[in-house]
């Protein structure tokens, strides 16, 4: 099986297929993620005194499931019904309650679930790279900015796009996508289109197109929101060598 998407970068969320959110669980390798990056989310958070979390790209449910069963409550939502009935299918196997799960569309976030909602936000797995319009993500980050409290954290994680471009793709295969038997890399790569091809061990082959989003560029677009306080953390530790990380973690706060 086989399905290649065309670079339709306009309509991010018809990208996961209900085929490609089956084999997503695979992608992710729940265990392995839930090992390395579990406590360096809850640890944030906890230290951070948040109690109500959203977590904007559920996906399949990874760090939905682990803030869950952190003893946090947790709203999960996506812009893909798809990912979103893949999340409460593991909810359900997983025994944990979520507070809600939504299909949501980041740039109308706040009038689907109202303003100051949130101590705290996730939107991890690379997914705001989704968005390729400079005004649609400062739509997005404003709409995430007003859900949150004040006093609220955003937590955003990319994969480190800067080192990409400057120096080619590679990868340790450590964080965020941790699946045995699946090969994953870059098939298309400029300043503006980052297009990876995942194929998995029985031969199924997907296609996503995300935009290769720089670290400062997204630190500005932060700020220009009216987050303060930014920090960066480089697979999930600082300081790091900006060039020699995967994933790239940029927290930021509405001001209190």
């Amino acid at each position: 099986m086989s399905e290649v998407l065309n670079a339709d970068t306009g309509n991010q969320y018809r990208q996961y297929t209900p085929d490609f959110a089956d084999y997503w669980d695979d992608l992710v390798g729940w265990e392995t993620r839930l090992a390395r990056e579990g406590a360096f989310y809850n640890r944030l958070l906890k230290a951070h005194g948040a109690q109500d979390v959203l977590d904007i790209a559920a996906g399949t449910g990874v760090n939905a499931v682990s803030l869950a069963k952190a003893g946090f409550r947790v709203t999960a939502a996506d812009g893909s019904e798809n990912m979103v009935a893949k999340t409460r299918e593991n909810a359900k196997r997983y025994g944990v309650q979520l507070a809600d799960t939504k299909v949501a569309d980041w740039l109308s976030l706040d009038k689907l679930l109202g303003s100051e909602r949130f101590d705290a936000v996730v939107c991890l797995g690379n997914s705001f790279t989704h968005l390729f319009d400079h005004e649609d993500r400062r739509t997005a980050l404003r709409a995430i900015y007003r859900v949150l409290r004040p006093g609220g954290m955003l937590i955003i994680d990319q994969r480190n796009y800067d080192s990409m471009l400057d120096q080619g793709y590679s990868s340790k295969h450590a964080y965020c996508y941790t699946g045995d038997g699946v090969d994953v890399g870059p098939v298309e790569l400029t300043r503006k289109l980052a297009k990876f091809e995942y194929v998995f061990a029985d031969g199924a082959r997907f296609q996503l197109n995300m935009y290769p989003l720089r670290q400062d560029y997204l630190s500005h677009l932060l700020e220009d929101a009216g987050f303060v306080n930014v920090e960066r953390y480089g697979d999930l530790q600082r300081p790091y060598a900006r060039d020699d990380v995967d994933f790239v973690q940029q927290l930021a706060f509405r001001p209190a």
